[in-house]
């Protein structure tokens, strides 16, 4: 089959490799129809995830056909047309009976990390009762691939993490997939206001078109200044971080009201700055974590209904075979306008 490979010198080819097999009882094999590329996997060709070597395959989202189960796999069957989620869940450990996915013992965020993941033709997906969803009859494939990943993590680490609520005043620093399912998620909980910080004005036009309250370009004015212009003088009840470098959060940091949240999202590939010099006296919040999909099948039914236009993110398309192209476009999106680009395995 045809893989897209991370190699050395952080360099992604497409090569040929084995097609995957059974390896576990609780394995399945799904041929993938459609997948994408994830700004953690940018993250990966930029050194920052010390778990995943060269020689791996790429990629943790998508959405395919069953090819074949394991013996001990009964709530799938060849044939099925699946989400596959980003995130691999035993149900029976420590951390799955609590709702924490991602700690898995044996599973977690391992697609495209630390095994082989979906940017390939086929992929071996371990815990497929409860690490696969059922895709509807009648469900834009485009749609569901967004929920393999960014919207449970804009609506779980940003948003649910950051405790939005009605009438809270809400800034997400940061107008990437995450940045945006995460604004597209937040006007689920009624906030009075959503305010999206970015330096980049296509992306803050996109943010309006979604229900974006204001905008501000951090380049053209003083964020810090005009989100205290937007709340009164308070600063914001929620602040989502999904960038992940040092500016942003230090940025965060100022948006902050008293009793605050800022909810990380962003994947940081260096420390960064707290400022307790400052916050110690706010009764301020800070928050981590990686997305469980827990909210997935919830995500699945809002799509089904038409409430969650979830494939407005998706702005570039490509075919398997140009799958260095759309790296390529995905890492220079500030050129291109990429938002999230969709590989057409067929």
């Amino acid at each position: 089959m045809k893989a897209l490979v991370y190699g050395a010198a952080n360099s992604v080819s497409v090569q040929e490799k084995p097609i995957p097999f059974i390896s576990s009882p609780s394995d399945a094999i799904v041929k993938l129809t459609k997948t994408t590329i994830c700004g953690t996997d940018l993250h990966i060709l930029k050194g920052h995830v010390a778990t995943c070597q060269p020689g791996r395959i790429l990629g943790h989202e998508g959405v395919g056909v069953v090819s074949s189960t394991g013996p001990s796999v009964s709530r799938f069957a060849p044939g099925d047309r699946v989400l596959i989620s980003c995130i691999s869940s035993c149900a029976t450990c420590e951390y799955c009976r609590t709702g924490m996915y991602s700690h898995c013992t044996s599973g977690g965020w391992i697609l495209g990390n630390s095994i082989d993941g979906t940017q390939a033709e086929y992929v071996r997906v371990p815990h497929a009762d409860s690490s696969l969803y059922k895709i509807p009859d009648g469900v834009d494939d485009a749609a569901m691939v967004m929920l393999s990943d960014i919207f449970p993590t804009g609506l779980e680490c940003g948003v649910r993490n950051g405790k939005v609520q009605p009438g809270s005043a809400v800034a997400i620093v940061g107008a990437g997939p995450v940045g945006l399912a995460a604004l597209m998620t937040a006007q689920m909980y009624s906030p009075s206001k959503v305010i999206v910080v970015d330096t980049d004005d296509k992306r803050l036009e996109m943010a309006r078109e979604l229900g974006a309250s204001a905008v501000i370009n951090n380049k053209a004015e003083d964020a810090t200044v005009r989100v205290k212009q937007l709340t009164d003088d308070k600063g914001c009840d929620a602040v989502i971080e999904a960038v992940g470098i040092p500016a942003t959060f230090a940025l965060c940091q100022e948006l902050l009201a008293p009793g605050a949240v800022l909810a990380n999202v962003g994947v940081h590939g260096s420390k960064v700055d707290l400022c307790l010099d400052r916050l110690w006296s706010k009764d301020i919040s800070i928050t981590t974590r990686l997305v469980d999909t827990v909210s997935t099948p919830m995500l699945m039914k809002m799509v089904q209904s038409g409430k969650l236009k979830a494939a407005r993110l998706v702005t570039h398309r490509f075919k398997f075979d140009q799958m260095e192209e759309a790296y390529e476009t995905f890492s220079q999106a500030s050129q291109t306008g990429a938002l999230k680009v969709l590989i057409d395995m067929q």
